[in-house]
């Protein structure tokens, strides 16, 4: 009989650096894990791995002298502007260093009151307060500063990224506003730096008379000057690694997920699932943070991972069908009702209310929230139980 459902354990691994294999590693610390603390691995096992230590070993790193090369011959090194870019020091600084220094002059539109991912500019009571209309105003810096004053400090970290950001160079100015065509006021040629509204936003700007156009994805999707490079995702998703270097989102991470699933497989015999997970994505509702800086939750994992979950809503028929029962005897009935049902579930009032999420993200949030993003030393995180069920025997 199981006394546990769904389990999680970050799994303590070397710190990882370029060139180490990282396929022998990672199965060594989950069997070393399992041997130690007395665990079985077991078919349907997920074995999972921060993008962090899959990039770290291949290298993917670029400097900001790269990053600047590729910039100034997409954009041109005269006007730029860059419209919808996150607050983050760690996700931001060292690409706008390089893209200020790439051109003469630089227009950064911030949106407001937050950025995509729900760091906040200014408070949205301040905003209603002022009777701002965020999907028709626009503003200069100075008129921003009329209405909010100094009130742009943000709550957790205490920076305030308008003067941050406006710290790299002389040359930039910055504006305000959610319209993406607004920018065309200043310049012609517009990086676009949102994640996941970024082809729409492209679009956009093109159709409305946008000279150079170019996603943040589409820098360093080829490498400059023996940079590191991502062909799908650019510079999406990289961290900064040095003050003037940016680890970038892995590459070739289908390989890796696949090499690491026959690896585990001849080193255990069970056929343990393998997959590459960066931020989760889950939002605060405090905060009104949703950590997803990266384009994608999971840009690799095996086959059995692809899909959402059907999973039977058991408070429904305990509610519904077996509202009499209690006990054993409601315990027997859901399980027999789980296995009569399986998971073919649609129009069943069992799967009302569920959301739909895929299997991936829910697990690279689980992922994410487990191995943390400090100083756990867990960039492994294996996950039992996750395709078992109430009657699972």
């Amino acid at each position: 009989m199981r006394y546990t459902g769904v389990t999680a354990r970050g799994i303590i691994a070397p710190v990882f650096q370029q060139g180490d294999d990282l396929v022998s590693a990672v199965c060594k610390s989950v069997t070393d894990a399992a041997k130690h603390e007395k665990f079985s691995l077991n078919d349907g096992d997920i074995v999972a791995v921060t993008e962090a230590v899959v990039a770290r070993t291949q290298g993917n790193y670029a400097t900001c002298a790269q990053i600047e090369k590729d910039v100034r011959k997409k954009l041109g090194g005269k006007d730029v502007g860059i419209v919808f870019p996150i607050l983050s020091r760690n996700r931001f600084s060292v690409i706008l260093k390089a893209i200020a220094n790439s051109c003469k002059k630089l227009y950064i539109q911030l949106s407001y009151p937050s950025d995509e991912v729900g760091n906040q500019l200014i408070e949205i009571d301040d905003m209603d307060n002022n009777r701002i209309n965020p999907y028709a105003d626009s503003f200069t810096e100075k008129e921003f500063r009329e209405i909010f004053g100094k009130n742009t400090v943000h709550r957790f970290t205490g920076v305030d990224y308008i003067k941050y950001y406006k710290s790299f160079s002389d040359n930039i100015e910055i504006i305000f506003s959610n319209d993406p065509k607004h920018i065309l006021k200043y310049t012609k040629n517009v990086l676009n730096c949102d994640i996941h509204m970024r082809h729409r936003t492209q679009r956009i700007l093109r159709q409305a008379g946008a000279n150079r156009s170019f996603r943040l994805d589409e820098i360093l999707n080829l490498p400059v000057d023996n940079s590191g490079f991502n062909p799908k995702y650019g510079l999406l998703g990289s961290n900064k690694a040095t003050e003037d270097k940016v680890k970038l989102f892995p590459r070739d991470t289908d390989s890796f997920v696949n090499d690491l699933y026959n690896a585990l497989n001849k080193v255990t015999g069970k056929k343990i699932e393998v997959m590459v997970y960066g931020d989760g994505g889950f939002k605060d509702p405090v905060g009104g943070i949703w950590e997803f800086a990266d384009p994608v939750v999971s840009p690799s994992y095996t086959a059995r991972l692809e899909g959402t979950p059907n999973e039977l809503k058991m408070k429904y028929f305990a509610d519904n069908e077996f509202s009499a029962l209690q006990g054993e005897e409601l315990a027997m009935q859901m399980k027999r009702k789980i296995r009569e049902k399986g998971t073919n579930l649609i129009g069943d009032i069992s799967s009302q209310g569920t959301t739909p999420r895929r299997i991936t993200d829910l697990l690279g949030s689980l992922c994410d929230l487990t191995s943390g993003s400090g100083d756990r030393g867990t960039p492994i995180v294996l996950i039992q139980g996750y395709f078992s069920n109430f009657a699972t025997e």
